[in-house]
């Protein structure tokens, strides 16, 4: 059987290491902090780290973080992105 995605919208913001205040509105602001995400410069490559479904991840720069049709979050490569997603 073969089967296609689904068109759907979703929401997905390019983390380049500097778009704090950007990332941080995107995820949730703070009342999220430290439930679906949190930036810390001394253990993580880049800084952030996203709760996915998979549990927690950290993007590397460059990397999107994508919030799902069920408000979920997870990340992913730039390139696969660009093949995946079309910009509306």
């Amino acid at each position: 059987m073969k089967y296609r995605k689904k068109p759907v919208e979703i929401e997905a913001l390019q983390w380049t290491g500097e778009n704090h205040r950007e990332m941080f509105n995107f995820l949730g602001g703070r009342d999220t902090v430290g439930k679906s995400f949190y930036l810390d410069f001394d253990k993580t490559i880049g800084a952030l780290a996203i709760k996915t479904l998979e549990g927690w991840q950290m993007p590397t720069l460059d990397d999107y973080i994508i919030k799902g049709i069920k408000g979920e979050y997870y990340n992913c490569r730039e390139d696969i992105f660009h093949l995946t997603y079309d910009k509306i």
